[in-house]
């Protein structure tokens, strides 16, 4: 099933992860958002409102966690699901209170997101 008309920003600040999701959320049909910093990835989320936001924690400028904290202060209640790298407990408390989920990227592959993505859509 296409996901036609949900929006999905990815805050990442690598480019080709970003872009390699992108393009698999895209093959599923959503509308695609991207933001390579989390003030970045804020202001998109301000102005476009999306139905689904897939954010790294660390990142230059403003972190993920910090990015979240805003979102929810701003009343940007788009469900969150943390990709990164780090594995650490603290990220793992800070996250599992701002988002729905939480994924240590090598431990997944691309379409594993894309599918935990369309869980959280429920489609």
């Amino acid at each position: 099933m296409l996901s036609f008309n949900k929006k999905i920003l990815i805050v990442d600040d690598s480019k080709s992860f970003l872009m390699v999701l992108k393009q698999g959320l895209l093959k599923e049909g959503f509308i695609v958002l991207t933001a390579e910093r989390g003030n970045e990835g804020f202001a998109v989320a301000k102005e476009e409102k999306p139905d689904l936001i897939i954010s790294d924690i660390v990142m230059p400028d403003m972190d993920g966690i910090a990015m979240a904290r805003k979102l929810r202060e701003a009343k940007i209640d788009a469900p969150i699901i943390f990709l990164t790298d780090m594995g650490g407990l603290e990220y793992i408390g800070a996250a599992s209170e701002l988002a729905e989920g939480y994924i240590i990227k090598s431990e997944i592959s691309i379409e594993e997101i894309v599918t935990k993505a369309k869980s959280k859509l429920n489609l």
